[in-house]
């Protein structure tokens, strides 16, 4: 397998023109859970910001343990029908924790500009970074993203048998 901008330009797409991406979690009891979070997104390396309640299953479950997995995808917004070239999805896994109070500055606006991309709606939802910090219910999560893996397009118009093809962290970073 052959690894080429293409991989890094999908990704680039994917990860601008997803809205949501699915958090899948463990509870202490290997309970697993699956929640749909917004996000934004920072290169180099690849991570992920998101908001959520600290009493959320899925934040419980990242209080006790930081490995996730999950995936986003996007559908080319098709009318009627499936258009299988404008389909395309990643997974992924990595490590998750809470933002802690000190380095909240630096996430904050980046993540409400890329959820509320709107001035006038951002103003009406952005919670402050106070409302950020203990002992509030709220709080931003970031994802290391250790590895990335992209739906195999190439062999799959052929005999329909959904592959995968990694896509090495670096190669993203160096885009």
């Amino acid at each position: 397998m052959t690894h080429d901008d293409s991989l890094t330009a999908r990704t680039g797409r994917l990860l601008d023109e997803a809205r949501y991406l699915n958090l899948a979690t463990v509870s202490p009891e290997s309970l697993p859970w699956v929640s749909v979070v917004e996000y934004a997104w920072l290169a180099g390396p690849l991570r992920f910001v998101f908001g959520s309640a600290t009493g959320s299953r899925h934040s419980r479950d990242i209080a006790s343990s930081p490995r996730v997995s999950g995936s986003l995808f996007v559908t080319g917004g098709a009318a009627t029908g499936v258009d299988f070239a404008s389909v395309d999805g990643a997974q992924f896994t990595g490590r998750c924790a809470e933002i802690p109070a000190d380095e909240l500055d630096r996430y904050h606006s980046v993540f409400y500009e890329a959820v509320f991309p709107e001035e006038a709606q951002r103003t009406e939802w952005m919670l402050p970074p106070s409302s950020l910090r203990a002992p509030t219910a709220h709080r931003l999560y970031l994802i290391e993203v250790e590895r990335w893996w992209l739906i195999d397009t190439r062999t799959w118009a052929e005999d329909r048998i959904d592959r995968r093809i990694e896509v090495p962290l670096a190669e993203l970073a160096a885009s």
